[in-house]
């Protein structure tokens, strides 16, 4: 390696340990960190000024130029690098064959107050989102889409579990992200004039009918119960995504990409 790192082989170095945490929510939430693997997601973290504040390079990666390249560039912003035999890299990573890099990462506790309600982009509400591979796929296709933000309402998985980030695909970092109790979120977004679109079963109308040019935020509910009555009353509107066949629903990332593209469609996906 061409910057100073520390070397670390004992997997009862504490730092190690602590490392090790951050797969279970207790370890994230003690310490205000998380792991995200591989130089892409890492590069994405660094070049929205996420605070990393490890670098773990594996021995096997250590010599590579994209991975010193890594290093230098989380240096300059204040990383501690450390290098470890792979056997301690995959005990981190909980995977027999990791990536090249890992990073430890400060999480970022964003309220409803940091999110700019004016954005002319869609917005997505998440009520009660219990799945971090849903919840990582969402994030990754508002990114996609150009969506204003996505808020999580009520009790939702951790934005930040190596499943979720892992499948945000590193649109974690690039995403406008908060969270919120039902009622503060209704009240922002009604403050912001943002109409409100929910997926429902209860809907009387395609989701191709619905008027998506106007200020809009996407309500989408949980994966097994959807909407509870009272919230989807709270809505202005309620409409269907078409269906056919023996299955009863879609998946919960399928149903949002479904609803956000035809929103943006609308917009003339601009």
């Amino acid at each position: 390696m061409t910057v100073t790192v520390d070397h670390i082989t004992s997997a009862s170095n504490p730092l190690i340990k602590q490392l090790r945490s951050l797969e279970r929510k207790k370890g994230r939430n003690e310490t205000g960190l998380f792991l995200a693997e591989g130089a892409r997601l890492i590069e994405q973290a660094l070049a929205q000024n996420w605070q990393v504040e490890t670098l773990i390079v594996s021995n096997s990666g250590a010599e590579r130029d994209f991975v010193q390249a890594l290093a230098r560039r989380a240096k300059a912003q204040g990383a501690r690098i450390i290098q470890v035999p792979d056997r301690l890299a995959g005990s981190i990573a909980r995977k027999d064959n990791p990536q090249a890099v890992i990073a430890a990462i400060r999480q970022r506790d964003l309220s409803l107050s940091d999110l700019d309600s004016a954005d002319p982009g869609l917005w997505i509400g998440l009520y009660e989102c219990r799945d971090p591979g849903n919840l990582g796929t969402i994030l990754r296709t508002a990114d996609c889409a150009g969506a204003a933000g996505v808020i999580l309402i009520e009790n939702c998985c951790d934005p930040y579990s190596v499943e979720a980030v892992r499948a945000s695909m590193g649109s974690l970092f690039d995403i406008a992200l908060a969270g919120s109790d039902f009622d503060s979120f209704n009240t922002w977004r009604r403050s912001a004039g943002l109409n409100m679109v929910a997926a429902s079963v209860n809907g009387d109308s395609s989701h191709v009918g619905v008027e998506f040019e106007q200020p809009s935020l996407i309500l989408m509910g949980n994966e097994q119960a959807g909407l509870p009555a009272q919230i989807e009353a709270q809505c202005d509107t309620l409409c269907l995504i078409p269906m056919r066949g023996g299955a009863d629903s879609l998946n919960l990332a399928q149903a949002t990409a479904i609803m956000l593209y035809e929103g943006w469609r609308q917009r003339g996906f601009a």
